[in-house]
């Protein structure tokens, strides 16, 4: 997942947003959240929360939340992390991802909130944990961000 270099750091931040307006901003930086139904509940360069209701069309088997739908919100919440730890002028972009899948999430909803691990010249590690309504542990994701146009 790469992020538009084009809004400044600040402009993707919380800071003085509704959630809706948050949404807005998450959904206009990586348009595919928006065909998932990812709202935006936090976005902040220690922290990123965002959640995704559950909807048959993202459910395999029995109702389930598809690991791919999981993987690619917290990809999504990975990715604005690393973004908000950016120096200035530099963009973002995934170059390493893994994820284990813990428990079904099968209604209501579920949360990933990604933190920063290490913040690098190079690159950005960050740890997304997706949680279901519950707070139990639905996924574990460990993603690699390169840092792009530094020199």
């Amino acid at each position: 997942m790469t992020i538009d270099p084009g809004v400044p750091a600040e402009a993707a931040g919380r800071t003085g947003q509704t959630d809706a307006e948050a949404t807005g901003l998450l959904r206009s930086l990586m348009p595919f959240t928006a065909l998932m139904g990812t709202e935006a509940v936090v976005a902040a360069a220690g922290e990123v929360r965002l959640r995704l209701p559950w909807a048959e069309q993202l459910c395999t088997a029995s109702g389930v939340l598809h690991g791919g739908a999981l993987m690619a919100l917290a990809d999504a919440a990975g990715a604005w992390c690393a973004f908000l730890n950016l120096p200035e002028g530099a963009q973002t972009t995934t170059i390493e991802s893994k994820t284990n899948f813990l428990r079904a999430a099968r209604s209501g909803y579920v949360d990933a909130v990604a933190r920063p691990l290490h913040v690098g010249r190079t690159t950005i590690v960050v740890d997304t944990e997706v949680r279901d309504a519950d707070g139990k542990l639905v996924s574990r994701s460990s993603q690699t961000q390169a840092v792009l146009g530094t020199r």
